[in-house]
């Protein structure tokens, strides 16, 4: 179970890897004025380009949602094994997990973008004249924006990643405005894994739900971040804590539901699930932080308003 093992020890491996969704993601029509704007050389990070890349190899699933949304899909020639959204996207059997760098190179790419250095692969890659952006997990929407402006700095489509995050942020705004405020803040236990890791407050999912003011039930188990925001819980501390809500990212990957939750030993007695509080999540949309991270935001709307006040 390899998306389990690596949310236990670091967040940009969690998101490496995911199933297929069917939600919609917000889209940045391509125009060419935004392409003319962008004045090369670009330097973002330690990257700089001379000139538009034209043979874009993505192995970050969350990246791939980025460029395509920012209008930057034709330039991308080819896409990790984990990939799985948009459907447009040229899948291979690239992986980000365990790159290759002669696989890699064998694309012939002007620009890689990854999440994480496994492996060494940017030292592996340097050594090619291949130039690589390490665009990490987002611990907040902030870094999600400012990973949105970075690629589209970079690959010539500024003006389309400044529409798109300005449209992200007004739509997440408007969704948590729309919820009721509480006199007392709801709990929740954000589930990974039948195993029972969890994300805590100090993760990307952990401020999205703060948006809401809710109250992270795995928070006393990693209080110091020792785990990386990604500890794994035991079923009798998850009892005692009670949390009033609880939330599915493992619906695709373990077949998770409310109906093998509810039939969980000992876990009758829980709020969330003596009253019917148990939502599923897509794993994809909970284990990315891109533009579809809107509709995340959205399903914890819906089920927080389903909650009596």
């Amino acid at each position: 179970m390899k998306r389990l093992l690596t949310a236990a020890i670091a967040a940009s491996a969690l998101f490496l890897t995911g199933c297929a969704g069917d939600d919609p993601q917000p889209t940045v029509t391509t125009t060419t004025s935004g392409a003319a704007a962008a004045a090369y050389p670009v330097t973002v990070g330690a990257v700089t380009l001379t000139e538009r890349p034209d043979r874009i190899v993505s192995l970050s699933p969350t990246a791939t949602e980025m460029l395509f949304a920012i209008g930057a899909g034709p330039q991308v020639t080819a896409v990790d094994d984990q990939s799985t959204y948009p459907a447009e996207a040229p899948k291979t059997d690239l992986s980000g997990f365990k790159p290759n760098a002669e696989a890699i190179a064998a694309k012939d790419p002007d620009l890689v973008v990854i999440s994480g250095d496994a492996d060494g692969i940017v030292a592996q890659l340097g050594k090619l004249a291949i130039p690589v952006l390490v665009s990490p997990a987002a611990a907040t929407l902030d870094d999600t924006y400012t990973e949105i402006s970075d690629l589209g700095r970079l690959t010539g489509h500024p003006d389309e990643a400044t529409a798109l995050t300005e449209k992200m942020s007004t739509e997440i705004d408007t969704i948590v405005k729309s919820v009721p405020a509480r006199s007392k803040p709801l709990s929740y236990y954000y589930e990974l894994g039948p195993d029972l890791y969890s994300a805590t407050s100090k993760t990307f999912i952990g401020s999205v739900f703060g948006r809401f003011g809710m109250t992270n039930v795995a928070d006393a188990a990693d209080p110091g971040g020792k785990l990386g925001g990604y500890p794994q819980l035991s079923q009798e501390s998850l009892v005692k804590a009670n949390p009033d809500t609880i939330f599915l990212a493992d619906t695709k990957c373990c077949r998770q539901s409310a109906d093998t939750v509810r039939a969980r030993a000992g876990w009758s007695s829980i709020t969330a699930v003596a009253k019917d509080r148990v939502y599923a999540l897509d794993d994809d949309i909970a284990s990315r932080w891109g533009p579809r991270t809107v509709a995340l935001v959205q399903a914890v709307a819906d089920a927080v308003a389903k909650v009596p006040a």
